[in-house]
């Protein structure tokens, strides 16, 4: 009986929600229809939308409806409009549909089959076709997913689209794959009558970080001690499995900021009901290793995205794997693959509780609640990838597939320090070696042990080892020194393995450089590692002088820095999963490619503002990825200015966008979360700091609610301008407001203000910034809710040529911030005063300044002027 209560129940949600889509389709048709006018459009241009996905907002209390407009029922690339639809109403809208669809249409019908698309794209990306492309799924006529072995490494999505180029629309067909080497994952339109590639993006992020040359190296400064506690982050779990972690706490960057902590039961129960472990949603863990709903952790030192290892916790999901300082990345395996399964499931906790829920579109195997939407899509988190160093990536598909994380170690600075020491012989001295891509890597233990030839039965080519070794008696124990040449690597190790050797030094047979040794051979459990000929032959003619070489031999680093222990750039990627599933939608994941998108600076905030901690000032500058980077925590880190309200450490406005020497998207990015991180500190400077994150009513809080439901409402393809207005429809949407002003103040100080003008958000040059406020009859910035009365203070003289005073009026506190603004929105001075104290202005040319005031919970502005 149970059973069919629960069919009955699926059966009305899926009904309900197609009754559902089906009433706010029609409501925002209509809307669209009666307003095609106003909106630039024509009736015809809004006559055929079809629905790309919506969602039940809670922090706004309405729908969240994505339409996208078609023309001969074929979809039009990113031509997708945001409706906030509540009490039947269409109540808010942004769109960037285009107008005059018939006119621009000419083709109905591609030249090209699906297969015959792929085919061509295989082609043209060079890649290997081994394998016959298969359709497994023909979603509609248009559109499909289809898979090749050969040339993607996940399934193949494929559709039917008009792109517009040039004030027309092509015919194309929009295809996603996976490069088989791991470095892109490309998504393309292809013209479906020519074959040409006309658009191209890759949902494969990368932090780019390869600018930066990470010099001065001073080492790990890793934890000293450590801590267990159940973390007040998360509140009262009241979770079974009492799961515990060793990890670095959610507010903590990285190794240079703090220290890891004993985890227990850190899961949050609105957001992972039964723990990290579970993918059925009945009590009990499926899995005893770093795998759940929401991510599965495991190394891929591979390079191939194949599942590797992943640290087991054993039926009390116990993963206690201590941090271990100054040894190589793989001794650190189990902990470095705990901090990322443990970072990976905060992200969703946390950013589910505020709005990346479910419905909306995060990344789950299961669904616990919105069973009627895409699921299966948890994150593939690859620890110490192999497939490349001083970077991170993360790839988003559409929902109800899984983004993958790829974090990669960190070369520190210069050459690693010698391998192999000798002493009491003519060949004493520091040797360096490469070791190889086959068999265990050298300890940090020393191997000691006297060095022996390797002797074998062809004496026209003696030490090669290419045979059985005639002096096995002498090798047993011992380390064996070969030559290169005439059979494999792994045959000469696995010779002088057999023979009872414990280690492996091959010389190299010409001049220059060694070489990593390469080959397969899973039987070798001994380390190898290849020195010059010219190293090599000083050895060689010692040990035939029957010398007595006693050697030692370790890997001394120094040592990768290992991006699994950097919590702050683990957010940063995620980061791009969260802004791309919802600008525009879970359905679209290409509306962030436009050249004047922000999507590099949401993530940057969003690993920012998790890694916030009590007593943190906004003025204190904060570099970016500064441990990945070999630097202290003062370190600038990856960015051109550390983020700091402090405008002369960081200068950065609007304007600096258009500076051809600023990157794309990073710089551009790096400005946005310049502006997104003043206005933390500006909300906190009146909310106060709440150091729980998921449950808290601090500024912290409220601007973090304001970014992800901003994110939603804001357009596909968004310019700055979109990204400022769709934070301030949020906050009228949540708050009824009470923020504008706060918030038009934040963004006009950086020259985001009311006259700036973002131009083409497909064009990152032609940006025009200003630092002026709405006009009063718009918007009466001089008072507002949050702010003291006007008789509460005086300012005089006023004007004035020197100095003025504040008179504190009725008000009893003892000091107040002050600050003061030029006409363009430039913070002048800053500084704490009590009543009646003088506030030299000597120094400021004549005009009108404006003259903030906070006491902390309230604010209020007064115009001065100087003569």
């Amino acid at each position: 009986m149970k059973f069919k209560t629960l069919l009955f129940t699926l059966d009305l949600m899926i009904i309900s929600s197609s009754l559902f889509a089906q009433n706010n389709s029609q409501l925002i048709t209509d809307y669209l229809k009666r307003n095609a006018s106003t909106e630039g459009l024509e009736f015809k241009d809004v006559d055929q939308l079809q629905l790309s996905s919506q969602h039940f907002s809670k922090s706004l209390d309405a729908d969240l409806v994505y339409m996208q407009q078609s023309v001969n029922e074929i979809l039009i690339y990113n031509a997708i409009g945001t409706f906030l639809v509540k009490n039947q109403e269409v109540s808010l809208q942004s769109h960037n549909f285009t107008s005059q669809l018939n006119e621009k249409t000419s083709n109905t019908s591609a030249s090209l089959d699906v297969k015959e698309a792929i085919n061509i794209a295989a082609n043209y990306f060079q890649l290997d076709k081994n394998s016959e492309t298969r359709i497994i799924e023909s979603k509609t006529k248009n559109s499909y997913v289809l898979e090749n072995n050969s040339i993607s490494h996940e399934k193949i999505l494929v559709k039917l689209v008009y792109q517009e180029i040039d004030n027309a629309l092509v015919l194309a067909w929009d295809i996603s794959i996976y490069l088989k080497n791991t470095e892109h994952w490309w998504s393309f339109r292809l013209d479906a009558h020519s074959g040409e590639i006309i658009d191209q993006n890759d949902w494969l992020l990368s932090c780019n970080f390869e600018n930066h040359d990470h010099q001065n190296f001073s080492g790990l400064k890793q934890n000293k001690k450590t801590q267990q506690k159940e973390s007040v982050l998360f509140g009262n779990t009241n979770l079974s499995d009492n799961a515990q972690y060793r990890a670095y706490d959610i507010t903590i960057e990285s190794p240079n900021h703090g220290e890891t902590s004993l985890l227990i039961n850190p899961a949050n129960t609105t957001a992972s009901p039964y723990g990290w472990h579970d993918t059925d949603g009945v009590e009990g863990a499926e899995y005893t290793i770093t795998r759940g709903n929401n991510v599965y952790a495991h190394e891929d030192r591979a390079g191939d995205d194949s599942p590797g290892y992943s640290p087991d916790g054993g039926s009390n999901l116990n993963f206690d794997f201590p941090v271990q300082e100054n040894q190589p990345a793989l001794i650190n395996e189990d902990a470095a693959i705990t901090n990322l399964f443990v970072r990976n499931n905060m992200m969703h906790d946390l950013w589910f509780i505020y709005g990346f829920d479910e419905e909306s579109g995060n990344f789950q195997q299961k669904n616990y609640e919105a069973s009627a939407f895409s699921e299966n899509d948890p994150v593939y988190a690859d620890a110490q990838d192999g497939s490349g160093v001083n970077n991170a990536n993360f790839g988003t598909p559409p929902d109800g597939y899984s983004p993958r994380m790829q974090m990669f170690l960190w070369a520190t600075a210069g050459q690693p320090l010698p391998q192999i020491n000798i002493t009491n012989s003519s060949a004493s001295g520091e040797y360096f070696g490469i070791e190889a891509a086959f068999g265990p890597a050298l300890s940090t233990e020393a191997l000691i042990a006297n060095l022996v030839l390797a002797e074998n039965e062809n004496s026209l080519n003696a030490y090669e080892a290419c045979n059985n070794l005639t002096n096995p008696a002498e090798i047993d124990g011992k380390i064996a020194v070969i030559k290169r040449g005439n059979c494999s690597f792994t045959d000469k190790v696995m010779n002088a393995q057999n023979a009872g050797a414990i280690a492996v030094i091959v010389v190299n047979n010409e001049a220059g450089q060694p070489i990593r040794m390469g080959g397969e051979n899973t039987s070798i459990i001994i380390p190898s590692l290849m020195i010059t000929q010219f190293d090599g032959q000083n050895i060689i003619s010692a040990l035939e002088n029957n010398e007595t070489l006693t050697t030692n031999i370790a890997n001394n680093g120094p040592f990768k820095i290992d991006g699994d222990f950097d919590n702050g750039i683990i957010a940063h990627e995620y980061g791009h999963g969260i802004s791309s599933r919802l600008t525009g939608g879970k359905a679209d994941v290409n509306c962030l490619f436009n050249d004047e998108q922000m999507g590099e600076g949401w993530s940057d905030w969003i690993g920012l503002i998790m890694t916030m901690n009590e007593g943190d000032q906004g003025t204190n500058p904060r570099g970016y990825g500064t441990f990945a980077v070999n630097q202290d925590i003062s370190g600038l880190g990856i960015r051109p200015f550390p983020y700091t309200t402090n405008m002369s450490v960081n200068p950065a406005t609007y304007d600096l966008t258009n500076n051809y020497q600023l990157s794309a998207p990073h710089g551009i990015g790096f400005v946005w979360a310049t502006m997104l991180w003043d206005l933390t500190w500006e909300f906190i400077d009146v909310y106060g700091y709440d150091p729980d994150l998921y449950n808290g009513d601090g500024g912290n809080n409220k601007v973090m609610q304001l970014v992800i439901d901003g994110l939603k409402l804001q357009s596909c393809d968004p310019g700055f301008i979109d990204g400022r207005d769709a934070i301030l429809q949020a906050d009228q949407l949540i708050n009824n407001g009470e923020n504008q002003c706060l918030i038009w103040e934040v963004f006009a100080r950086r020259g985001l203000g009311y006259s700036a003008d973002q131009g083409s958000a497909y064009n990152r040059f032609d940006q025009t910034e200003a630092f002026d406020l709405p006009p009063s009859d718009l918007l009466n910035c001089t008072l507002n809710n949050k702010s003291f009365n006007k008789s509460d203070f005086k300012i005089f003289p006023n004007p004035t040529q020197n100095y003025f005073e504040i008179d504190f009026g009725q008000l009893t506190f003892d000091k107040i911030n002050v600050q003061i603004y030029d006409i363009n929105g430039r913070e002048i001075l800053s500084q704490e005063t009590s009543e009646n104290q003088v506030i030299d202005v000597s120094h400021l040319s004549s005009g009108v300044y404006f003259v903030k005031m906070n006491n902390g919970s309230k604010t209020t502005t007064k115009k001065l002027i100087v003569q």
